[in-house]
């Protein structure tokens, strides 16, 4: 019983050894700088890391499909460095000896990229995953709303033509009168005209012009 269980325990070690080695069907491979991340509170990689990240992993799956059994054991891990870079493989729950499909572990991954990086303190340069593209981080929305925001600019555009309008008008009119003003003083000028180089005012037609001279004879002579 006891040889039964070791020969089955081997003969599981070594397709597990089969599905996770480097470049094998739907492996991934990782590199970590935790260094370069953290500095000098960098935290060393050891075995109780390499179960959360296959925790998260499995996290990840399970989320990615609400019928997923995924366990940590699903999880495998190979080729460990110390600098700290690995491959990793999921195998299939239902049979453990096949590996899930990789493009369910990148859509798995990709959808839970945050989550993985803040069990790590890590972000996407610092713990990548090779072969899955970073996810763009989700939009920040604006504490203001957008309509409000473009309901502001079109106010103050308003707003700014209005004064512009009421200004405008202001100067056309001051310009009108000044014209007018200087048109009036113009014509005044112009009544003005020169007898023999000296400066006369324009006879009243209708009324006439009476000539002092004559005017001091006719009473001297009408007089009696």
């Amino acid at each position: 019983m006891l040889r039964a269980l070791l020969l089955t325990l081997s003969v599981v070690a070594i397709a597990h050894a089969e599905l996770c080695k480097p470049d094998a069907q739907n492996a991934f491979k990782v590199r970590i700088s935790i260094k370069t991340a953290l500095g000098d509170n960098a935290y060393a990689w050891d075995a109780n890391e390499e179960y959360l990240f296959k925790a998260m992993v499995a996290f990840a799956m399970r989320r990615y499909s609400s019928k997923s059994t995924t366990q940590i054991s699903n999880v495998l891990l190979c080729n460990v460095t110390d600098r700290v870079s690995f491959w990793f493989v999921v195998t299939d729950s239902s049979k453990n000896v096949t590996t899930v499909p990789g493009s369910e572990v990148e859509a798995a991954i990709r959808m839970n990229r945050n989550r993985i990086n803040s069990a790590f303190l890590l972000n996407d340069k610092t713990l990548q995953f090779l072969k899955i593209t970073s996810t763009l981080s989700p939009p920040i929305e604006p504490s203001t709303p957008v309509w409000l925001i473009v309901f502001g600019v079109v106010l103050c555009l308003i707003v700014a033509g209005i004064v512009f309008l009421v200004v405008s008008g202001i100067q056309k009119r001051k310009k009108k009168n000044k014209e007018s003003t200087e048109r009036e003083n113009s014509e005044e000028k112009a009544e003005v005209t020169l007898e023999n180089g000296i400066p006369c005012e324009a006879l009243d037609l209708k009324a006439g012009h009476i000539n002092g001279v004559f005017a001091a004879e006719d009473e001297r002579f009408t007089s009696l």
